[in-house]
Parts: structure tokens; sequence; C-alpha cells
């Protein structure tokens, strides 16, 4: 199957007036083809080049895949073809990445191939419960209801994990900007007090002595202190990614991190419920939903726990009596599960309980963001502040001494 491209033209339209536009075909004498079945008498016609861009025109991430899925069953619902629908997002997007991905899976499904089956040669974009949930609309003939579900699933997915990031980088960007604010004053700063303070012929108070020697050391190791720190950032995230007993362990202690684990806590528990919520209802079997869901959760507590849950439901056990002998899940998940299999409406408890959790993230974050705000006053406060009362002391006692 050849590939489709965009084409740029210019022509004349019936009356005769200029005109000009963009056009997806094959090659450019289909487009001409086209264009004068429209009434357009083309003069000019070429394939547009890509736009520039860092990073090889952007990397396609999943606040993108939640777009083009949203704008997918929003061309579906209108009864627009599937392939033409991949046509009109793809010309509609401004990343070429992604633009390019469209494209690529249009061809397949084009060239006799199903939807699923073309997610699938992307596994970076599209993982296996994406898939799973496609081809479960697919193959029981309500593709479009399945796309606006998956939309909604991936939009308050992506939601929630922003606010997470949101509670993360707060306190990492306080340490970070406090970081830099001390090393220029003790660099830069500092060393033209202490000539001054040369010439004063007097024993420096403790506290201004012990200030100048960090900066000594600074201005000395500053190189080394940098590429330190970003050497242990980087052996930290390498160690990270390759121990799994490490993951563990820095998963568990981040659940019990105050106000921070707490939030940690409530995102995991809010994406299993809108994970398995959808998955169920689209009629994924529970033992193989839950074991789409426990990498969803985000926390390898949730993900052994998950994993515990799907194994006692396929011995026949009921899921809220496994859910409730993990012993992470709250009590009011356990019995809204307990509620809506006993009344054959667990994907609508699901749905609420997750719908309830991602409301208390937000609520979260919103108060972390508001403690955290004069803590940074506070912080940076007690570092500049510290700093400057170091170098005027010495300065303060000279003239106690020169006005005594």
């Amino acid at each position: 199957m050849a590939e489709t491209a965009v084409f740029v033209w210019e022509g004349t339209d019936r009356q005769g007036r200029k005109t000009k536009g963009e056009i997806s075909s094959t090659n450019p004498n289909l487009a001409k083809a086209e264009l004068r079945r429209q009434g357009i008498n083309t003069q000019k016609i070429r394939r547009k080049g890509r736009a520039f861009s860092f990073g090889g025109g952007g990397k396609v991430t999943p606040a993108d895949i939640a777009l083009f899925v949203r704008q997918m069953a929003t061309m579906m619902r209108a009864g627009v073809p599937l392939v033409q629908s991949f046509d009109i997002v793809a010309d509609g997007v401004d990343k070429p990445k992604l633009a390019e991905l469209i494209r690529a899976i249009r061809n397949d499904v084009a060239g006799g191939g199903n939807f699923a089956g073309a997610l699938r040669k992307h596994p970076l974009q599209f993982d296996d419960l994406f898939c799973n949930l496609v081809e479960a609309g697919e193959q029981s003939g309500s593709l479009e209801t399945m796309l606006d579900r998956i939309a909604t699933y991936k939009e308050k997915t992506e939601s929630l994990k922003a606010k997470v990031r949101k509670a993360m980088t707060y306190p990492a960007a306080v340490l970070i900007v406090a970081f830099i604010v001390s090393g220029i004053l003790l660099i830069k700063v500092v060393p033209q007090f202490e000539q001054v303070f040369a010439g004063f012929g007097a024993e420096l108070p403790a506290f201004t002595r012990m200030v100048i020697g960090i900066s000594e050391f600074t201005q000395d190791w500053w190189l080394i202190i940098l590429f330190g720190a970003f050497g242990a950032g980087w052996a930290f995230t390498a160690a990270y990614k390759r121990s799994k007993r490490m993951r563990d362990t820095i998963d568990r202690i981040a659940l019990k991190t105050p106000i921070v684990g707490n939030i940690i806590e409530k995102s995991a528990v809010a994406r299993y419920a809108r994970t398995l919520s959808t998955t169920f209802a689209a009629g994924v079997p529970l033992v193989d939903a839950l074991n789409s869901v426990a990498g969803a959760t985000g926390n390898s507590v949730y993900v052994n726990a998950v994993y515990r849950v799907r194994d006692d439901v396929s011995t026949g056990q009921q899921l809220n009596f496994s859910m409730r002998s993990t012993g992470v899940f709250p009590n009011m998940v356990n019995q809204m599960v307990a509620i809506g299999e006993e009344a054959g409406a667990l994907d609508s408890m699901l749905d609420k309980a997750a719908t309830y959790y991602e409301e208390q993230v937000d609520n979260a974050v919103d108060n972390l963001t508001a403690l955290m705000e004069p803590m940074i006053m506070s912080v940076l406060g007690v570092l500049v502040g510290g700093l400057i009362i170091a170098m005027y002391l010495p300065i303060f006692q000279l003239g106690a001494v020169v006005g005594g």
C-alpha cells in the first residue's frame, strides 16, 4: 500500500478565482484527479515538506494519543468512515510525528487489516490494554462507542498523572532553586565580602567563618559537586529502572511519605478503579482485565496486590474479598465493589469510586500547593537571609565597637 502524503496545491475554481489548499493522497496525479473532480483546475502541486523541529518532529505523548482517540471517536460518531476519519484527523494535527503515526495506522487499515492489529505495530504508543479495548469494540460492532470510552479513560488518566507530577515536582523545584541561589551567593557574593573582612584586622564571628569556609570549599570543588550531583541522579535513575527490588522499596517508602504518600495512594486506587471499570464495561473477562490493570496503577505495591487479586479471582473468589485480603485497598472501595458485584453493576460502581478518588487527588494536590508556597518562602528566606546575616554580622560588630 502506497504511503499517503499531504500535497500543497494552487489553482482556479469553476468561477476562475484563484484558490489554494492542501490535500492528502498517495501521489500527485491522484491528487490532481481528486481536485479536478471537485472543479479545481490545478496549476501547481507539490508535496508538503515536513516542518523542522527539535527531536524529529516532537515525541508523541500520551496526551497526543488521548486527543487522537477523542477526535477519532467524534468522527466515527458523526458517521464518517474509519479510513476517512484517519485522513481528517491526520490533516488536523500539528506534530509531524503524530501525523506520520496516524497515516501509518490508516494505511494498514486501508490495506485490509483491522484497527487493533494496526495499533499493535506501535507498542510504544499503544499498550496491550489499549489494543485489547479496541479489539473488543471491533468484535462487538461498537467501535465508535468503545473509542469514546477509551478517550474518556485516557483523558482522565492523563489528567490524574499530571496532578501527581505537579505534586512531585513542586518540592523538587524548591530544592533546585534553593541549591542554585545558594551556589551563586557562595561563589560570587561571599568572596566579595571576604576581601572586605581581610582589612578589618579583627577576629570574625564563628557563623561568618563557617560561611566563608563553605564558600571557599564550594569555589574549589563546585565543578566536582555539580558533576557529582548529575552523576548521582543518573546512577539512581539507572538503578531504579534495572532493579525491581529497588523499585519496590522506593514505592513502599513513597506510600509512607507524609502528605505525598497520601496523594500517591489515592492516585493508584483511582487508576485501578478507572482502568478496571473501562475494561470490564468493554466485555473483557475479569481475570484478563486484572492482568491489564496491574501495570496501570503506577506503584509496585499495588501492582503486586492486583496480581494477587487476579490469582485469587481465577480460583473462584469474589473480587471484593480478594481485594480486602491484600490490605492495600480502602474499605470504601472494597464495599463499593461488593455492592457492584451483588447488583451486577461492577463497572458503574468502579467508575464512581474512580471519580471520587480522582477528586480526592485533585483536592490533595491543591492543598499541597497552598502548603508549599509559604514553605518555599521560608526555605529561601532561611538560606538567603542566613548568608546575608553571616556577611553583615562583622560589619554590625565593627560599628558597635566604633560607636562604643
